[in-house]
């Protein structure tokens, strides 16, 4: 394995760590500026994090295919860690002190016994549903979609390789 690649993944794996547990301690933050500055922080640690997975993607492609592939698949899961960081740490992003005002809003429409305003937050919590339903089919076909693509530049990157050397033993044999 490439020392460079053992050194990003060092890195790497501490920044994880170290996301991880600002994370989890930034979560029990009331909402405030103490709150936003760690969630800019662990954003910026978020982009530090990809530009190593990136890094070592490159790294790791440079070397022997029975090396590649292993930590090509290393890859993958550091991959859908990070997304799942960056899942927290949108939920972080969000508003919750909002969420009781937005809440009581709903109620006191249902206070006047209203059944129209029960039927329209039902739908609306139907919308909205559908709408994260969709946002994460859409996020997971990107993902798929860039997956697929590292794949074909690995493929083709591979019969690059193969085709030079074949190449090279042509030119041999025929001089």
């Amino acid at each position: 394995m490439s020392l460079v690649y053992e050194g990003y993944e060092r890195q790497y794996c501490e920044l994880s760590a170290n996301l991880s547990r600002k994370c989890n301690s930034a979560a029990t933050l009331p909402d405030g500026e103490k709150k936003k500055q760690e969630i800019s922080e662990l954003q910026a640690g978020l982009d530090d994090a990809d530009v190593l997975i990136r890094k070592m993607d490159l790294e790791a492609r440079s070397l022997q295919p029975s090396v590649k592939a292993t930590l090509l698949a290393k890859l993958r899961e550091y991959k859908s860690d990070l997304n799942k960081l960056k899942r927290e740490v949108k939920k972080l992003t969000m508003p919750n002190s909002n969420q009781p005002a937005h809440e009581e809003l709903l109620e006191s429409g249902m206070a006047g016994g209203h059944e129209a305003s029960a039927n329209q937050r039902d739908r609306m919590a139907m919308s909205t549903e559908r709408l994260n339903q969709s946002t994460d089919r859409i996020r997971e076909s990107r993902r798929a979609a860039l997956e697929t693509e590292e794949l074909g530049v690995s493929i083709l990157e591979d019969l690059h390789q193969q085709r030079e050397t074949l190449l090279h033993s042509h030119r041999r044999h025929v001089y």
